[in-house]
């Protein structure tokens, strides 16, 4: 069954870069035709695709997001990455990382999904 983890910095200061990481177990992140997304929800609010990359490596970003946004994959450690860029405190969200045959996933019960990170941005 696979697993996912997400792990990265708890607080970040306005302006610097969050880099977040999501550790998988049970499959291969370049095999099998899926999409790894990351997914932030602020508090109360619902779930906002920031995008993914592919078992092929391509990768797709959410338009809003698509220029302070960059994911890759480490797949010698199975792991898909996320950096953004500029976080104002508008970026204190929970950061989950998910699998999915589809590429834009905003709902819990779709998928397989990380118990999500909370990261906030204060000074």
């Amino acid at each position: 069954q696979v697993q996912l983890q997400e792990s990265g910095p708890g607080l970040v200061k306005p302006s610097q870069t969050l880099s977040l990481t999501c550790t998988v177990s049970g499959d291969s992140i370049a095999a099998n035709y899926y999409y790894w997304s990351w997914i932030r929800q602020p508090p109360g609010k619902g779930l906002e695709w920031m995008g993914a990359v592919a078992t092929s490596g391509d990768t797709y970003y959410s338009p809003a997001l698509k220029s302070r946004t960059s994911i890759s994959r480490d797949t010698t450690k199975n792991q898909p990455t996320l950096q953004l860029n500029s976080v104002t405190p508008e970026g204190t969200d929970v950061y989950y990382c998910a699998r999915d045959r589809k590429l834009e996933v905003r709902d819990k019960s779709e998928g397989n999904w990380g118990q999500g990170t909370q990261v906030t941005v204060s000074s």
